[in-house]
């Protein structure tokens, strides 16, 4: 066999691992991208004991696991997105300190999620995150009253609420500019474009987002990179904040004070200080 033939063989073999390989991530992306905890926890038994289970009945038939908890007089309501790994229960501490300053929350679990229903897409999920925001407007509270907070992946929901509904902020925690790429970060061998089915553009939507907006990153995020979270800002209306946390990743930065730095934001929003221009 000529050399010839054995690099063509060589190159053939190649092309088919590179396109079954394709095939595949094409047909497990939604698996890779969201990875469901089904674990349905009731919040007492997360020490939660304040916090009510909401189920949320959508048009397309599926139940959503939400949790909720009702401000206090003279304080807003948190309208939480959370990543793409975990469940609720995770996220039970997080709650547990903003509920300790008055705030309300809604945390709302994607499909497949903490004992939701349904299998997740970027449509479904947002379709999802807006009637959960309008159960809060039935719930009699005012969409300046509202502040979308969204967490990692949960940030991308947050930026497509917030640009087509009325809130009072906007907080993004460790955001990606868009998922498409986020995955050309990890896997820049592959036309990610071609293949992505949940692209969750946020630089594109968040040109209509029109409330004040806050952008949180670790400085050594190991998951999504700061310089997403930059790209995202750099994207972003006036008012907008950028607050970059020295040493902090994408899961420890609590221990950086990211806590303090988004409450200290969200009472400035609150008081009036910050504000949508006219």
């Amino acid at each position: 066999m000529s050399a010839g033939v054995i690099l063509k063989t060589i190159l053939i073999i190649v092309l088919i691992a590179y396109a079954g390989i394709a095939a595949l991530m094409y047909v497990m992306q939604r698996d890779m991208i969201y990875v469901r905890d089904a674990t349905r926890t009731a919040p007492a038994d997360a020490d939660l004991p304040n916090v009510a289970e909401r189920i949320l009945d959508t048009p397309d038939g599926e139940k959503i696991v939400m949790w909720y908890a009702k401000a206090k007089p003279g304080q807003p309501t948190l309208l939480y997105f959370h990543g793409n790994g975990g469940a609720l229960e995770v996220r039970r501490e997080r709650m547990a300190k903003y509920l300790a300053r008055g705030r309300g929350m809604l945390m709302m679990a994607y499909r497949g999620y903490s004992g939701s229903t349904g299998e997740p897409s970027e449509a479904a999920i947002v379709a999802d995150a807006k009637q959960a925001y309008q159960m809060l407007i039935d719930d009699g509270i005012k969409p300046d009253e509202i502040i979308v907070y969204g967490e990692s992946l949960g940030a991308a929901v947050a930026v497509q609420v917030a640009a087509e509904l009325p809130v009072r902020g906007v907080v993004l925690d460790s955001p990606f500019a868009s998922l498409v790429e986020r995955a050309k970060w990890s896997y820049p061998w592959l036309p990610i474009s071609l293949l992505l089915k949940d692209q969750f553009l946020s630089d594109e939507h968040i040109k209509r987002v029109h409330a004040p907006v806050f952008v949180l990153h670790g400085e050594v995020d190991e998951v999504t990179p700061v310089e997403m979270g930059r790209a995202l800002f750099d994207a972003a209306n006036e008012p907008k904040e950028l607050k970059v946390l020295a040493g902090a990743g994408h899961n420890d930065h609590y221990m950086f004070g990211s806590f303090e730095a988004i409450n200290a934001w969200i009472d400035r929003v609150w008081s009036g200080e910050i504000s949508a221009k006219p």
